[in-house]
């Protein structure tokens, strides 16, 4: 038996109802695309993360197996919510997720609102 075997990824299941809400989730510093999870528990930096992603208006549920990018650790600096970025693989179906989002997110993508990214 094999006990160095790496863990299963998380499932994290995200459903992002408002166009607001994908505005300060959305990551679009990452070339792949990103979402931002709010989470209290704990990963690292490049820990593997499948999440289901539901976006506004639409039904489907997205599946993404990314990695975590960043980590918004508790008690951050400016009351940041406490959570994970992160990155969407470089694959055919991420990149028309990528497509999708920003089509929904429009002219919100070039907004000065704060988000939870960045």
């Amino acid at each position: 038996m094999n006990t160095t075997a790496t863990p299963r990824p998380s499932v994290i299941q995200l459903a992002i109802k408002e166009k607001a809400a994908l505005y300060a989730a959305y990551i679009p510093l990452f070339t792949e695309g990103g979402v931002f999870i709010p989470t209290n528990r704990d990963y690292k930096l490049g820990d593997d993360v499948y999440v289901l992603l539901s976006l506004p208006d639409d039904t489907q549920r997205y599946p993404v197996a990314g990695k975590v990018a960043w980590v918004t650790p508790p008690r951050a600096a400016a009351n940041r919510t406490r959570g994970v970025g992160v990155r969407f693989p470089a694959d055919e179906k991420s990149k028309l997720l990528k497509i999708k989002i920003e089509e929904i997110l429009g002219s919100h993508l070039s907004s000065e609102r704060p988000t939870q990214t960045i």
